[in-house]
Order: structure tokens, then C-alpha cells, then sequence
């Protein structure tokens, strides 16, 4: 194979204009076989195709759209036998106030050639791109920026528009101009009269309107530039009309004697002081909702202290390498992942895992980076670095749940797409029915104010995401991490959770409680047996190991290892092929297990696992394991009963040995004897009948039923194929996070409905009685802030949660 080959097609073609990745080359014919499928696109003037980087570089002849060239180039390269893998980019977005402005930004980053699909959310400011192809990413933020607002990738800092120091001092000028204006209104009830000259109030007012109202005006035109419509277009529609009036009012009765006329400045003030109050005070709960994201990045140490060639430096995190030797001095946080090679402590991982007590830390011991080490030193070999880490991870997945949309917004995002245009129809309608109807057009334009102030999208576009930040977040605290919305979602209707039983239901570590030779010249089997399965990490083979080293038995090496999912091992040692596995698996090679059946139902109706070790033509030997129930395990099944939640068991093993445990569970419902495939159809089959099922695992052979689930569970103590299958990961072994999950899924779909049933309200009610006349324009604008932080604050009602497992109610990522 040649390392680093671009073949072209054409010598002379332009700079590329569009690039995108290939999956599955190994050659140079296959390189050029790529080449020439683009060369045959309509609209590539030529192709390049780098097999090092795996990339395709396309010149345009402009004579065809690029959606078009980009859609027939992925034909192509899928027509020849390769792939073009799904690209994704993040950006942070500024200047976004509501659901409208959510749509319009999807609207436009859709309209980019190559993408495919946009997640866009209001409260994380974020949005989520995926495409297939892509000229420059820069062509993203110039979509966005065409949309009217400000953009920069998500590990950029964007340009500080509002500063929060900035926001706050406009606040609190609006708020002491806007003061002189309300007083004599708030007087009136106590018989004070007290009326401002008209030009000191055009004074007070000018400025709120202007110059702290300006965003609202920035915004708006950006809005009515991109062709939409947005919070802000309302407020500035309404308070420029309010204003308007007034130098209108003051201007006709500037040559009349007499009373003066009443005048809209405090109209138009206060609801610019309002909305800059709401918005102040829904900024800073949002900033609340990301604490969670916050407080996990803070665990990460700038620094690590690696020892090379025997001189110990501190060096950048970035510049520490897997099998670097890290020194982690007492109360430092450990920086990577690695296996302690020196040294004994105590290591804290609360605030990673919920856990509670520190744990003892000696050689060999895996030890996870953000964990905070005790009294002694360590010294560690880096086995993970960088994104590979587990607090990596963890960052990685509260980050996508807190990023993606419920399915219900999407919903939420299509009536607000309509919503703004909606309003502002009511809102003419309003002035003419006023005007036209009982001829008090200065009254129908300020019942129209009131329409257009009241009537803000804010709150429907808060309402799932910041339940949903809320959830996840306070989940993640308490050692619960939700992959995404959708997961979430779906947790709270569950009807069933299926168990797997050996290391979930049960602790995990099995002892060998008995191992009888079956056959007279073969003595030496737990010798045979611990050989076979020195080379798995299976909690059985474990036990097998275990009791061989406590017996002081020298084990010879096996050949040819191969282990048969959900069947057993096989392996070669000294020449002799032998095999440990279930009796399902021995009657699948021939062997009966009849005349040793009596003595192997005994075991298992104490609960004993029971395997036979063979070789290629008799069974050697009995081996029985015992594995205690986990201590929570009765109790989380109760609970789940008493919560509407129906418990199963699900296991290899034999029905006897699984029904036993089940008893002492009190679980009615036992599958036994399955393989990895027989549990996944048995989990859809259990979806199709009973509903929303979950499927609780640990171990590879979970993976295929976790991921046939609706909602997958894999234990914090599993293996990493079942935490990356999986849809919610426990990060600590205790099932009663299996209820808790259930609990915040529960609670937080709670907060959404709320959310969304309130946001709905204010407007359902608002706008008839603002368009009635009932409703003052500035009763109309502080209804508006209040259900925008209304909304938020309900969702932060949430991180008062705590999981009932939780034997550190406060021990979790403190926020």
C-alpha cells in the first residue's frame, strides 16, 4: 500500500471548493476509482482524492447548485463501495431571544449546502450541525450571521455583544430613568397627584427608548431583514408605538389651553425596564442550568506532573501521552486515567460518581482523572489522556443531552415559527377594531401595544430546554448520566425494566464453591480449568483464577483462546483441546450430561451457577459458583413495583440457579438459559407487549439487548462496550439508580408539561385581554418578563432532587 497517494485526474483544476471525507479505502486503485466516479458527477470540473487523509477535494464549474453536486458525489462515492461519513460541527450563537429566533437560525444553517440536520437550542445558545459534505465551515456561521445574529465555532470565544457587567448597568439606568415616570401612577391610589411636565418626561424616556431599548431595535431590523419575525420586532413595534403616540398627543395639544393630555411615555419605559429585567433575571437562572457542565470541566487540573528519565516536571495536560508515568502528590486531583504502579491512598471520587466514601488505592488499582487523592502519593502509567478520559466522557454526554431537543420542541419550534407573524395580524386587528368599530383609535393602538408586548415566544422556547439542562444536570450530580433528550424522554413512561442477573441483580464477584472431577484419571481439572480461563475477564473465569492461586496450583499457559458468546471458552492447553461453558453448549457438542444431572439440579436449586469443563469427547468436570444477591436488589424492585414498573430477569444461566435468586428477589417474571441474541429479541418482544422496557446490564453480552431497548442502563462498574451502547450509564454499582433515573426522567417530563402549559396560558389569556382593553401595556410587558423567568425557575426547581440511592445526598458535582 502507498502511505501518501493523491491521484488527479486533472492537473490544472482551481483550488478545491468543496471537501469532504471517505471511509473504506486501502489502495491506490481504489483511490482512483473514487476519482473517477466524482469526475463523473455534473458540475465537478475535477477531483482529488487523498488516500493519507482519507478526503476528496472537488473543483466547481458553477454551472450546477452545489446541494446538487453534493448529493450526486455521495451517490457516487456509495456507488463505488465506500462511504462518506456524517461530518458534524458546533457553534455558539449569539443574540438568539426566543422560539422564532430558534427556527429562523435552524431555517438558515438548513439552507447551507451539505447539511443535513440542525439542532439549534435556545438555552445553551448552541447549535448542533450535522452534513455530508461541506465547502467551509465558515459557510455556517455566515448562514447565521445572515439570519442576524452573532456566530463562532463552540470552542471560540464569540464576540461580547452584552456583556453581563454591560446588561447590568443598562438595567439599572433604564430602571432609574423609568423610576420618574411610573411615580405618579404608583401615587395615585393614595390620593397623590403628582404630573411631570411633558418635555422632562420626553427626557426620561428618550434614552430608555434608544439607547437601553436599542437591542430591541438591532435585533428587530435583523429579524425583518432576514425575513422573519422575533421578540424583539414585538417590543420595539410596541414600544415605538407607545412612544410615537405620545410626541403625537404632545405635539397636537402644544397650541391648545387647558389640561394637558395624558401621555404613554411611562408606557413605553417601563416596558423596556421590564423586558431588560426579565431578561436579566432569565440570564442568570440559565447560567444556573450549566452549572453541571461547569462544575465537571472545573475537575480538570491544568497541569500533570510526569516523571521522565527519572526528573519529575509539570507539564500541560495536552502534553501528557498514554504510558507516561504521572506522579500525584496527597490532595492534588489525579489528571488521567491510569493503573497505580507506587504508592497506597485514599482516592475521593465523589464528585464523579456520587460516591460517597473514599476508596483504598494500591498498585494495580485504576484510578480515574478528576478524582482527588488522599493522604499518600501516587504514581500512576496513564492508560487514557485528553478526550479519551472518562471525566472526558462524562463531559462529552451531559453536554449532548443538555444540547439536543426533546422531540416535543421540535413540535413547540413549529408553532413558534408562526407564532410572531400570528401576533402581529392580531395586533392590527385589534388597533382596527378599536379604531374602525367604536372610533377610539388611541386606545385600539394601545390595546395593540399591549398584544405585541404581552405576546413573546420567550417562554415556549425555555421551557423544554431548561427542564431538560435542569434534569440532566442535577441526574449527572448524582452519578446518573442521560445520553440525550430523546432518552430522557422515554424514561418516564417506562412499563418494564429487564435485569440482567449475573454481576447486575448480583454482586458480580462469583466464588468457585465446588468443582468435582467427573472423570478417575483426570484429577488436576481446577488446574485445566483456571488455564482455560487465565486469559477472560469474566466474573466466573475470575473465580475459577481465584481459587486455583489460593490452592498454590502452578497454571500452564493455553493456546488458541476463543471465547463463544453466551455458550463459554475453549482453549488448548498442553495439546489437549478443552472447553468450559454452559450444558446448553455441551449438548450442542455432543455431551450428555445425564448420569451428573441429579448433583448439578441440587446445585442450582441453591442458587448455584453450575459449568462443566470437557474436552473434545467427555466432560471432565462440575464446577458450581455461588453469587450473593446485591444488597439493594429486593428493594429496588419493590420500588419499582410500587411506581407502576414491572421488574424481569434475564440470564444465561440455568432456569433452577435463576429462579432460586428470583425468589429472593421477589421477581416473577424469569427468562433463563438465553443467549445475547435471545435477550435482544426477547427485550423487543417485551416493548411490542407491555411498553416502554428497559434493559439494565454490565457486560459485552448486554450490549446487543441494551441497545434493543428502548431505554438502555449500563452499570458504572460494566464494560465500556455497554456504557457506549447504553442510553443512560449509573456511574457508580448501586441499582437503586436505576429507580432514580426513572424518578428525574419522571419529574423532569413533569417540568417540561408545566412549562409548556404555562407558557401557553400567558398568551391563551393574555392576548384576548390585552386586545379587550383589559390589560395596560405595562401590566402587559411585566407579564411577559415574569413568564420567561417563571418558566426558567420552574426548571431549576429540579436541582433540589436528590437520589433516594444517593448515600451522599450533597456529595454529588456541587453546582
Amino acid at each position: 500500500m502507498v502511505s501518501n497517494l493523491a491521484l488527479t485526474v486533472k492537473t490544472d483544476i482551481p483550488p478545491p471548493a468543496l471537501q469532504f471525507p471517505i471511509e473504506g479505502m486501502t489502495c491506490a486503485s481504489c483511490v482512483a476509482r473514487v476519482e473517477k466516479a466524482l469526475c463523473s458527477v455534473p458540475g465537478v470540473a475535477g477531483a482529488e482524492v487523498n488516500l493519507a487523509t482519507e478526503r476528496a477535494s472537488l473543483a466547481l464549474s458553477g454551472a450546477v447548485p452545489v446541494a446538487a453536486i453534493i448529493a450526486a458525489a455521495v451517490a457516487a462515492v456509495e456507488r463505488t463501495g465506500f462511504g462518506v461519513p456524517v461530518g458534524q460541527a458546533d457553534l455558539a450563537i449569539e443574540g438568539m431571544t426566543c422560539a422564532s429566533c430558534v427556527a429562523r437560525v435552524e431555517k438558515a444553517l438548513l439552507a447551507v449546502p451539505g447539511v443535513e440536520a440542525v439542532d439549534v437550542n435556545l438555552a445553551t445558545e448552541r447549535a448542533h450541525i450535522q452534513y455530508r459534505a461541506l465547502a467551509d465551515e465558515q459557510l455556517l456561521l455566515a448562514a447565521v450571521q445572515r439570519a442576524g445574529y452573532a456566530a463562532g465555532l463552540a470552542a471560540q470565544t464569540l464576540p461580547a455583544h452584552a456583556p453581563r457587567d454591560q446588561q447590568t448597568w443598562l438595567l439599572v439606568a433604564s430602571a432609574a430613568l423609568t423610576l420618574p415616570l411610573v411615580l405618579p401612577m404608583l401615587l395615585m391610589p393614595f390620593g397623590v397627584t403628582l404630573t411631570l411636565p411633558a418635555w422632562l418626561q420626553c427626557l426620561f424616556a428618550t434614552p430608555v427608548q434608544f439607547v437601553m431599548g436599542a437591542r430591541f431595535y438591532r435585533a428587530g431590523y435583523k429579524a425583518v431583514r432576514a425575513g422573519a419575525g422575533n421578540m424583539d420586532l414585538l417590543v420595539a413595534i410596541g414600544t415605538s408605538a407607545a412612544y410615537g403616540l405620545s410626541l403625537w398627543l404632545w405635539w397636537a395639544a402644544a397650541g391648545h389651553a387647558g389640561h394637558a393630555p395624558h401621555l404613554y411615555f411611562e408606557a413605553s419605559s417601563a416596558v423596556i425596564t421590564l423586558v431588560l429585567l426579565g431578561k436579566w433575571l432569565e440570564a442568570r437562572a440559565r447560567r444556573q442550568t450549566t452549572d453541571a457542565i461547569r462544575a465537571l470541566q472545573s475537575l480538570r487540573p491544568e497541569a500533570a506532573r510526569v516523571r521522565r528519565d527519572g526528573v519529575d516536571m509539570d507539564l500541560p495536560l495536552a502534553a501528557v501521552r498514554v504510558g507516561d508515568i504521572v506522579v500525584v502528590r496527597p490532595g492534588e486531583r489525579v489528571p488521567v486515567d491510569g493503573e497505580v504502579s507506587e504508592g497506597r491512598s485514599h482516592i475521593d471520587t465523589s464528585l464523579l460518581t456520587g460516591e460517597s466514601l473514599p476508596r483504598v488505592c494500591q498498585p494495580g488499582d485504576a484510578v480515574v482523572g478528576g478524582a482527588i487523592n488522599g493522604e499518600g502519593l501516587l504514581v500512576l502509567r496513564a492508560m487514557a489522556v485528553g478526550g479519551d478520559t472518562q471525566l472526558a466522557r462524562i463531559i462529552a454526554l451531559v453536554e449532548n443531552a443538555q444540547a439536543k431537543k426533546a422531540p416535543i420542541q421540535r413540535l413547540v419550534d413549529r408553532v413558534s415559527a408562526v407564532f410572531v407573524p400570528v401576533v402581529l395580524g392580531i395586533a392590527l386587528l385589534t388597533l382596527l377594531g378599536w379604531g374602525l368599530g367604536a372610533g377610539a383609535w388611541q386606545q385600539g393602538l394601545l390595546n395593540a401595544v399591549a398584544v405585541l408586548v404581552i405576546a413573546c415566544p420567550c417562554a415556549l422556547g425555555l421551557a423544554t430546554p431548561t427542564a431538560i439542562m435542569a434534569g440532566t444536570g442535577v441526574a449527572a450530580r448524582q452519578g446518573i448520566l442521560i445520553r440525550d433528550a430523546e432518552t430522557l424522554e422515554i424514561a418516564h413512561r417506562l412499563k418494564v425494566v429487564a435485569f440482567d442477573k449475573t454481576g447486575t441483580l448480583t454482586v458480580g464477584r462469583p466464588q468457585l464453591v465446588a468443582i468435582e472431577a467427573l472423570q478417575p484419571d483426570q484429577p488436576d481439572v481446577l488446574t485445566l480449568a483456571a488455564a482455560v480461563q487465565a486469559g477472560s475477564e469474566h466474573p466466573l473465569a475470575r473465580a475459577v483464577v481465584d481459587a486455583a492461586v489460593a490452592h498454590g496450583l502452578a497454571v500452564p499457559a493455553a493456546q488458541d483462546v476463543r471465547v463463544e458468546a453466551g455458550r463459554g471458552i475453549q482453549a488448548r492447553v498442553d495439546a489437549q483441546a478443552l472447553f468450559i461453558g454452559s450444558e446448553r453448549w455441551m449438548h450442542e457438542r455432543g455431551l450428555t450430561t445425564g448420569p451428573w444431572q441429579a448433583r448439578a439440579a441440587a446445585l442450582q436449586a441453591e442458587g448455584r451457577t453450575v459449568s462443566w469443563l470437557a474436552d473434545e469427547t467427555h466432560l471432565l468436570a462440575l464446577l458450581a459458583f455461588g453469587d450473593e444477591p446485591r444488597a439493594e436488589a429486593a428493594a429496588t424492585v419493590a420500588r419499582l413495583q410500587g411506581e407502576g414498573v414491572r421488574s424481569v430477569m434475564l440470564t444465561g444461566d440455568h432456569a433452577t440457579s435463576a429462579a432460586a435468586i428470583a425468589r429472593r428477589l421477589a421477581v416473577s417474571d424469569v427468562h433463563a438459559g438465553l443467549l445475547p441474541a435471545d435477550k435482544a429479541a426477547l427485550i423487543a418482544r417485551l416493548g411490542a407487549e407491555r411498553g416502554a422496557t428497559a434493559m439494565v446490564g454490565d457486560g459485552i453480552n448486554d450490549a446487543p439487548a441494551l441497545a434493543a431497548a428502548d431505554v438502555g442502563i449500563a452499570m458504572g462498574g460494566g464494560t465500556d462496550v455497554a456504557m457506549r451502547t447504553a442510553g443512560i450509564t449509573l456511574m457508580r454499582n448501586d441499582l437503586r439508580l436505576v429507580a432514580d433515573a426513572i424518578d428525574i426522567s419522571r419529574r423532569t417530563w413533569r417540568k417540561i408539561r408545566q412549562n409548556l402549559f404555562w407558557a401557553f396560558l400567558y398568551n391563551v389569556i393574555g392576548i384576548p385581554l390585552a386586545a379587550a382593553g383589559l390589560l395596560n401595556p405595562v401590566i402587559a410587558g411585566a407579564a411577559m418578563a415574569l413568564s420567561s423567568v417563571s418558566v426558567v425557575s420552574n426548571a431549576l426547581l429540579l436541582r433540589r432532587w436528590r437520589a433516594q440511592a444517593g448515600r451522599a445526598a450533597s456529595k454529588g458535582v456541587q453546582t
